[in-house]
Formats: C-alpha cells, sequence, structure tokens
C-alpha cells in the first residue's frame, strides 16, 4: 500500500451469476466457484491484494444471504465487521456508494478501489502496479474518477467500451487518457470496428477515486443515492442499522454505477491496463482460457468421444461423460442437474432457470 495515502479496496462480491447454471444457484453464486483455478473467484480477488494493502483495508460488499459464505471464503483476508450484506440488491451504484460512505466516514481523505469478485486477472504484479499507477493519480487529479481499461483482442459485443480522449502521458508505464466517452455493448459490426479504430478499451468494471470524490459526484447526479448512502453511515454503529438500511435501499433506484456516474462524469481518467482479463461472463469464457484437444472440443470433464466436435465439456472428474456424434454442443454436469445445449445459445440458459422457477422447481435453482 501507498505509504502517503490510506487506500481501501472493496470487492464486489453480489449477484447471482445464472448464466453459470447448474453449477451456479443461489446458494451458490458464480462468485464463490473455482471455474479457474484451485481456489474460488472470490478468494482469488482478495488474494490480489495481499502485499498491495492490509486486511484492515479490505472490504467486501455482498448481498445479506450470502455474507456467511462469503465469510467462510475471506476469513482470514476481511474483517468481519467490513463484509457487507445489502438487504437487496440495488446494482452497482448503491453499493458501491455504501462503501465509499462507510470509508469516509473513516477517513474522508482515504482512496478506494472497487473490483467485481468474478474476474479473472494476471498476472497479479502487473495489476498491482496499476492499481499504485491509478493512486498516484488521485493526488494529481483529485476530482477524478478513474477507471481500468482493457486493450480489445476481439469484437466482443458482450461487453461495454470506453473511448480514450486527450492522452495524459504514462504513469509508471502506463499510458493514461482522459474518457471522451462510454459506450453501450455495441452489435457485432460496431464492435469490429471499435477493435479496428485502436481508439477503444473495453471497460472492465474496476474503479479507484477518492471517496469524497465519488460521493461529491454521486451528489450530482444521484442525489436521492447520495444522501441515503450517507445517512446509513452516519448511522452504521446505531441499533437502527439494519432497519434503516431495508428503509433506505427499498426506496433507491436499481441502476449501475456506469450508468449512474461513470457516463456523466466529466473527470473520468482510463489507465491502459497491462494485465490479461477476463470477466468470465458465460460458459464459452472457459474455452478462450483452456486447451483444445485435435477435435476442437473444450473437456473438463472425465470424457471420452466419438465424432465429437468443437463441443464444451464440463463436469466431475469421478463420472464419465460419453459422446457420440455431436457437434457445436454445451454439456454441463452437477451433481443433481445436466445442462445440454448449442453453444450459441448459452445467453438463453436464464430462460432455463426461470422455467424452473415457474414450473416449482427451486431446488435446482
Amino acid at each position: 500500500m501507498a505509504g502517503w495515502t490510506e487506500v481501501h479496496a472493496v470487492i464486489l462480491a453480489g449477484g447471482s451469476g445464472t448464466r453459470f447454471w447448474p453449477w451456479s444457484r443461489q446458494s451458490r453464486p458464480k462468485q464463490l466457484l473455482a471455474l479457474v483455478g484451485e481456489e474460488s473467484l472470490l478468494r482469488q480477488c482478495a488474494e490480489r491484494f495481499r502485499g498491495f494493502l492490509s486486511p484492515r483495508y479490505l472490504w467486501a460488499i455482498t448481498t445479506a444471504d450470502l455474507v456467511p459464505l462469503v465469510h467462510q471464503h475471506l476469513r482470514d483476508l476481511v474483517p468481519e465487521e467490513q463484509l457487507i450484506g445489502e438487504p437487496m440488491g440495488r446494482d452497482t451504484a448503491a453499493c458501491i456508494g455504501l462503501a465509499a460512505a462507510l470509508i469516509a466516514r473513516r477517513n474522508p481523505e482515504a482512496v478506494m478501489i472497487a473490483a467485481p469478485a468474478d474476474h479473472l486477472i494476471e498476472p497479479v504484479a502487473n495489476f498491482q502496479r496499476t492499481l499504485q499507477a491509478a493512486v498516484c493519480l488521485t493526488q494529481e487529479f483529485p476530482e477524478a474518477l478513474i477507471t481500468l481499461g482493457i486493450m480489445p483482442t476481439r469484437p466482443a459485443t458482450g461487453y461495454g467500451y470506453i473511448r480514450r480522449g486527450q492522452f495524459l502521458g504514462d504513469r509508471q508505464g502506463i499510458a493514461v487518457h482522459r474518457v471522451h466517452e462510454f459506450r453501450e455493448k455495441p452489435d457485432r459490426q460496431t464492435a469490429e470496428q471499435y477493435l479496428a479504430s485502436g481508439e477503444y478499451y473495453w471497460n472492465s468494471g474496476i474503479f479507484v477515486w477518492r471517496v469524497e470524490a465519488l460521493l461529491r459526484e454521486l451528489a450530482r447526479q444521484q442525489p436521492r443515492i447520495e444522501s441515503a448512502v450517507r445517512r446509513i453511515a452516519q448511522h452504521w454503529p446505531s441499533p437502527q442499522r439494519e432497519q434503516l438500511l431495508r428503509e433506505e435501499y427499498a426506496a433507491l433506484p436499481k441502476i449501475s454505477i456506469d450508468y449512474a456516474v461513470m457516463e456523466g462524469c466529466q473527470t473520468a481518467l482510463v489507465l491502459a491496463a497491462p494485465f490479461r482479463w477476463d470477466d468470465l461472463g458465460s460458459w464459452s469464457a472457459l474455452e478462450r482460457l483452456q486447451p483444445q484437444d485435435a477435435n476442437n472440443n473444450t473437456v473438463l470433464a472425465r470424457h471420452v468421444g466419438l465424432e465429437t466436435h468443437r463441443c464444451l465439456i464440463v463436469g466431475d472428474p469421478h463420472r464419465l461423460i460419453a459422446t457420440l456424434g455431436v457437434d457445436d454442443l454445451l454439456i454441463v454436469q452437477a451433481d443433481d442437474a445436466l445442462l445440454v445445449a448449442r453453444k450459441e445459445r448459452e445467453n438463453e440458459i436464464r430462460r432455463l432457470v426461470e422455467l424452473l422457477r415457474q414450473t416449482g422447481q427451486e431446488a435446482f435453482l
């Protein structure tokens, strides 16, 4: 951690991750799965801050029902009093605002890092170097809201994009630009144009700012959220905390920090992150990260197959999956459920999840 300023990191550990059904469930969402490596994505996220800041400056925020599980994964890394449980999901503007208000209550001069719990980032050394550069920028530009941009490697349609503006030089070998604009998830043709132009980054959803700078911007653009999180933080030590938290949250809009603040911010900066990044947004992400066999299958299971091509097969190493004469399938085996789908329709898995809910099969959710 930088010795001349107090830096806090907040892990955003909410969300249900229905796109990873049947592995992800309400009681075991995506961030608690070990999709890549031996540890859960949540644990890997927290470990990235080891050596960069002390656990006393590490926070996590999730939904109230997941607090016990998140605590199990982070018991030795995040102090229990810094594990925040939201009474209901209100997207990232509310949870980031609340974390900022709680940190500001402790030290209004502090710098805050906000990072999603379920991303792949490597190498960690480059991640920490980028954070250090961003922290330094908050001293040079105290009102800046800083985001980490990822140089695109393909015309992805599932990410938001950031168009870079004025070049402000390098910091620790990392290019810094003003943000010209944020763009929503594009169609394929537009994504190809973004990639060819070289002017766009993927929006990583990782942010760095002084807590009071973020709260001032919230007050300007989303005064309802800012006033609510300030009130909650003010009463945090009181016996009325839980009641106030429920009442205030129920009245808040469900809106992301990108929509709520970043798109209308005039002081946004973007750093060109020099690390490998993937948001692991769906099962197909594993095809980008894992080797393929001679028939272009990605197999993370005990499997035998004949005339099987371009399939993604995930399962238990102690249970066999056998395939014959199939192409382009997604096959995911869980203890109590099996998913078989065309790969190009994986974005519709949430429809299956909703069907389970509608037909009274909540035991599988």
